[in-house]
């Protein structure tokens, strides 16, 4: 089974929503058999639920994220993962120090997706910035084929 990991920071809206959105395209193309999608936060508590406007932007797009519960980043989550997808280049540096063993399986989402090295903007830490949304989605649908690609050539 191919495991994909997205982190941000609290797990409670970025990396949900690219969960989410990259478990409707797999199954949008009938391939959701063979893939395990999770999600982490580097900077969170066990157990949170999403916030409120993730919760909202998500359902006003057709995807369900209300049952999701934050979860910690570990070295064992990594290690179980083929790829894992970071939305800061402060999230690749931190985690790739902290877990070297895992250093060439953690990219930026943008990285993966198009090629280019960008920092998706946190919505919490800055409320201009809640409309992340679309932008993660265009980059799943778009970098889909690239990212599954990276994923099975990561594999450990």
């Amino acid at each position: 089974m191919t495991q994909i990991l997205f982190v941000c920071t609290a797990n409670r809206y970025r990396s949900v929503i690219a969960a989410a959105c990259f478990k409707d395209e797999l199954s949008r193309r009938e391939q959701e058999n063979g893939w395990s999608v999770l999600s982490a936060g580097t900077w969170t508590t066990d157990g949170l639920p999403p916030m409120k406007d993730a919760i909202q932007r998500a359902k006003q797009i057709g995807l369900d994220i209300q049952e999701h519960r934050s979860r910690v980043v570990t070295g064992d989550l990594l290690q179980q993962a083929d790829l894992v997808l970071v939305m800061e280049s402060g999230h690749k540096e931190a985690l790739q120090v902290e877990f070297p063993a895992c250093r060439e399986k953690i990219l930026l989402l943008s990285e993966a997706a198009k090629g280019i090295l960008y920092d998706i903007s946190d919505p919490l830490g800055n409320p201009s910035n809640l409309d992340v949304v679309p932008e993660i989605c265009e980059m799943i649908h778009t970098g889909f084929d690239n990212i599954c690609a990276l994923a099975g050539s990561k594999r450990s």
